[in-house]
């Protein structure tokens, strides 16, 4: 999905911000302020505490990055995604949204829950949602109000947007040398700059889809828009080394990835195959180019993952299947030449493999040290990371219907589900009254 290119009135592609000239309202219209998902932790109103933590009776704990202030430009998924987990970590993430239709992906369903596009719930909890037009001289002022105030700005416009407001870096680094300024495009701001970032042209042109997918096939795009997700992680990295410094020093800066590059690097040892040893990589399957067996079997039932990273567990392996003398053949006696001999092993194991059920093979392989698994559809995978403990889901009443716990476990500082995914403007009054801006303005809002 396109993560970093802000579609525009004026330019083919996308709605973010109104053509100049043309008037919108200042603040989007606003469903009634009846308690449900999208009220608070405790589902007692529309404007919760970002100290709350959802479970009942639970104190206010103040987060790792409390106190910090981030005026979100961002829509779609890299940027969200980003600010979300800063949200959980006890930042206030203030999204910006355009009137009227807020976010791309709250449109994009379904499936929705309570009315609302997953898409969108699934990255956005803990922001507030400020309805301004920033092509209308009183929603700017707002904007520049919330940026005056803000620690971090993130935006992922097409460049050059956030320059026609007099919100480009250089324009605020004079009035706000502190500020970090996060911006997220599709292939840069060069030559790159036309082009749309949308995730699936990014994992096509960058690679991606050319080691994804069966040999000979034509390129198979992954499963979920992992290019956009992969950004946001080293979007917010790039930020916490920001405020690192600016602790240092007071000085903020420009934080600036790309969708492209994120991907050529996060293709690791893909990528160092080509700039190493000059191996073009290809598409394999689900095989290993350097490692095997390291694939998917078929078992008596379903399918089953077969992950041997060395001899040692390689030996373990055909101990449990019956063929201890394989692991002394000279083809198989160590990594490389299994690699060299792919075909040949896979041959010779998949009979015993398909003989058992997947299930019977995971609980005998798995205490003896040789890495396998099921593969598991999402409703699977949910309930063995519970099995498991990893409390992978938050609950309804913290954070509002759909939501994935944050990744990261801290023992001082935990992340905090404070409030579910805001609707389109619902903190637009209050965040323009905290803002001390005037109360024409305040008077228009929802």
């Amino acid at each position: 999905m396109h993560a970093d290119q802000p579609r525009t009135r004026e330019t083919s592609g996308g709605p973010d911000t109104a053509r100049p000239g043309e008037r919108e309202t200042d603040c989007a219209p606003d469903r009634a302020e009846a308690p449900d998902a999208h009220a608070t932790a405790a589902g007692s109103g529309p404007d919760p505490d970002p100290g709350v933590t959802g479970a009942a009776g639970a104190a206010p704990r103040p987060g790792a990055l409390d106190g910090i202030v981030v005026a979100d430009f961002g829509r779609v998924l890299a940027g969200p995604y980003m600010t979300m987990l800063l949200a959980d970590l006890g930042a206030e993430v203030i999204k910006i949204e355009r009137p009227g239709t807020g976010d791309d992906t709250r449109a994009w369903g379904p499936p929705f829950a309570d009315g609302e596009a997953t898409y969108f719930l699934g990255v956005n909890r803990n922001k507030r949602s400020l309805a301004l037009d920033l092509t209308d001289p009183a929603g700017l002022e707002a904007a520049r109000a919330v940026v005056a105030r803000a620690d971090v700005l993130v935006e992922n416009f097409r460049p050059g947007t956030m320059e026609r407001f007099g919100l480009g870096h250089e324009d605020l680094r004079a009035s706000h040398p502190g500020l970090i300024y996060c911006s997220v495009t599709g292939f840069g701001a060069g030559e790159g700059a036309r082009l749309p970032g949308y995730d699936l042209l990014v994992q096509a042109m960058g690679g991606l889809m050319s080691v994804t997918g069966e040999p000979g096939g034509p390129g198979t795009k992954t499963g979920v828009a992992l290019v956009d997700v992969i950004t946001g992680l080293h979007a917010g990295l790039g930020i916490l080394a920001a405020l690192r410094h600016r602790e240092r020093t007071g000085e903020g800066q420009r934080v600036e990835v790309s969708l492209l590059t994120s991907l050529l690097s996060a293709l690791s040892n893909q990528s160092a195959a080509y700039l190493a040893a000059g191996v073009v990589p290809r598409a394999l399957g689900n095989r290993h180019p350097s490692i095997a067996p390291y694939e998917v079997f078929e078992a008596a039932d379903r399918p089953l993952a077969l992950a041997v990273g060395n001899d040692r567990q390689f030996r373990t392996l055909c101990a449990h299947l019956g063929l201890a003398g394989l692991a002394e053949d000279a083809r198989f006696a160590t990594n490389t030449a299994r690699v060299a001999h792919r075909e040949e092993l896979v041959a010779a194991l998949s009979g015993p493999l398909a003989g058992r059920t997947a299930d019977s093979w995971f609980e005998e392989l798995t205490p003896a040290g040789v890495p396998c698994g099921p593969i598991n559809d999402l409703a699977a995978a949910f309930a063995f990371a519970e099995r498991l403990g990893l409390e992978p889901a938050v609950p309804a009443e913290a954070a509002g219907p759909g939501q994935v716990a944050h990744p990261i476990a801290l023992s001082a500082t935990p992340p905090v589900y404070a409030a579910a995914p805001p609707r389109l403007g619902q903190h637009t009054a209050a965040l323009l009254g905290e803002l001390g801006l005037p109360d024409r303005l305040r008077r228009e809002a929802p």
